[in-house]
């Protein structure tokens, strides 16, 4: 399966951030959850004969199975798709009743981020069981042309963000040939930015905000990968192009941080600083057997002695004949 970039920043979201489709969910299929729900995230790779089938999404909240595809055309078979999808989803949470099955598909929508006059509000099918009765599969579709930036912002659906450049895929164009409709563009993209960050900052979401903004502009820099005054009045009035998530980079300076901390402070003037439950210990130079006496100390749980030997010279010789060292 070859995924496109919009597959990848909508799988990220999902991912990393599944608690943005909740107002997605409620908008959908007119539920209340509140965006501090419980959600857990299903497989969404299913094995089959010919292959694996993976899903975009597929989330649990409550009792309840929800599955989002994020389709970037207007793909005429994606009601049949869908249901290969449900099938397999239905199938391996499928509930053993007696000597029989109960298999429920998931509650199921597509997400459009290019449509037509032609893309259906709903994805129907026939289906003919082996009884003979015939049951109608429909699910509902999400066109990003539907959403003004207004409309996203005031139903929280701060998941179609990214996607929202999309509209002006076809106007690379004009903005160089027309200054003032590109400073419109931008001037849009600035009150996106503003409602974001008092959307988030103000509520103590600054790594989603952070997170976000980088999603957008990755989008951005797809759509006019071609365009460089269009990617950079972006980039400018965005923040910047970073393609990893910001919060997951800064968690790991953090960690580089603390690394590199804790080695200085053990190597320094031959001080150990023990952490709880004895995790970390600092190399101590030129004193071999007062490494190997704490390790000893720590084996046998007494670690608070280890601040003790480190400066009292009496007790350290002490505990040296103590474990003949």
């Amino acid at each position: 399966m070859n995924n496109t970039i919009f597959d990848d920043v909508f799988r990220t979201m999902i991912e990393k951030m599944p608690y943005l489709a909740v107002p997605l969910i409620n908008e959908v299929f007119h539920t209340s959850y509140s965006e501090n729900v419980k959600i857990t995230q299903l497989r969404n790779e299913h094995q089959q004969e010919d292959g694996d089938i993976i899903t975009d999404s597929c989330l649990l909240i409550g009792k309840k199975m929800y599955h989002i595809e994020c389709q970037s055309t207007d793909d005429v078979t994606m009601a049949i798709r869908m249901i290969e999808y449900d099938f397999a989803i239905g199938i391996e949470h499928a509930e053993k009743q007696g000597r029989g099955y109960r298999i429920e598909f998931p509650k199921s929508c597509v997400l459009f981020l290019r449509s037509s006059g032609n893309t259906p509000d709903y994805l129907k099918a026939d289906v003919v069981f082996p009884d003979g009765n015939t049951y109608l599969y429909s699910i509902p579709t999400i066109k990003m042309t539907d959403y003004t930036k207004d409309s996203i912002f005031e139903k929280n659906l701060l998941m179609l963000l990214p996607f929202y450049i999309m509209r002006y895929e076809k106007k690379g164009h004009d903005f160089n040939s027309n200054p003032e409709l590109f400073q419109v563009f931008l001037n849009e993209y600035e009150e996106i930015r503003v409602n974001l960050e008092e959307e988030l900052t103000e509520t103590g979401k600054s790594e989603l905000y952070t997170d976000l903004t980088k999603l957008i502009i990755k989008i951005a820099d797809y759509i006019f990968r071609e365009n460089d005054n269009v990617r950079k009045g972006i980039g400018d009035i965005m923040g910047g192009k970073v393609l990893e998530l910001e919060s997951e980079r800064l968690k790991a300076e953090g960690k580089a941080i603390g690394r590199a901390e804790g080695e200085a402070i053990g190597q320094a003037r031959g001080e150990v600083i023990g952490q709880a439950r004895g995790e970390a210990i600092g190399q101590i130079q030129g004193e071999a057997r007062l490494g190997s006496l704490i390790t000893r100390l720590i084996q046998d749980q007494r670690t608070e002695e280890i601040p003790i030997v480190s400066t009292d010279s009496k007790r350290r010789e002490q505990l040296y004949k103590e474990y003949s060292l």
